[in-house]
């Protein structure tokens, strides 16, 4: 499958890159999608949820009010879960969330993504190009030519550029990222995925192991 480079200023270049068909054109695994998008929003949750047990609150020790004779039902305690500020029942508590996969099934997966973004004509390729200074209105204005400005863009660059990163950060539609570390749902979080040409082969090469 061949893409055409696009110049930032939105005309074509007249080049090419070939991509590959073991990645962008087979057909899509949606399970394998739907366990890496899921992998991936477990693994982010930090599991810190805590409420506290009738063991752990104030008070307790003496008996509220006598057993009987007030007309209420009897209490033992002031911790307890029915009484105000008793303790909880069957609280969350601290644990971990992650999930993995097999690496051959999380590489399909990112395959997949790939390959249903293609179809929907959500991928385009942009010469390289760097920023001589960390300025966000320069990145602006590329987004502007390349009729991004208004979609959600993933920008996959071949190594850390620090004035893309700093230039990109400002801009609410934007998210850069180096591209063989996008996951699959950084992939499908996005309208469009816009990849630099040197950016091809680094995000292919583990995709084909």
């Amino acid at each position: 499958m061949e893409l055409k480079v696009i110049k930032i200023d939105g005309t074509e270049t007249g080049e090419t890159v070939i991509l590959a068909d073991e990645i962008f054109s087979i057909e899509p695994n949606t399970h394998l999608i739907y366990q890496a998008v899921r992998m991936y929003l477990s693994n982010k949750r930090q599991g810190t949820h805590k409420t506290k047990e009738r063991g752990e609150v104030k008070g307790g020790g003496k008996k509220p009010f006598k057993q009987k004779g007030t007309g209420n039902a009897r209490r033992g305690t002031s911790r307890s879960p029915i009484e105000v500020g008793g303790g909880t029942i069957f609280g969350p508590k601290p644990h971990r969330y992650y999930l993995s996969m097999p690496k051959k099934a999380s590489r399909l997966a990112r395959r997949s993504a790939l390959s249903m973004k293609i179809k929907e004509n959500e991928i385009t390729v942009v010469e390289d190009f760097s920023l001589d200074k960390p300025k966000t209105k320069d990145l602006s204005n590329i987004m502007r030519a390349l009729k991004l400005e208004s979609k959600k863009t993933l920008l996959l660059v071949p190594e850390k550029n620090e004035n893309i990163y700093k230039s990109g950060r400002n801009l609410p539609k934007l998210k850069v990222m180096i591209s063989d570390q996008a996951a699959t749902y950084d992939l499908l979080n996005n309208k469009m995925i816009l990849i630099q040409k040197s950016a091809v082969e680094k995000l292919c090469k583990p995709l084909l192991l």
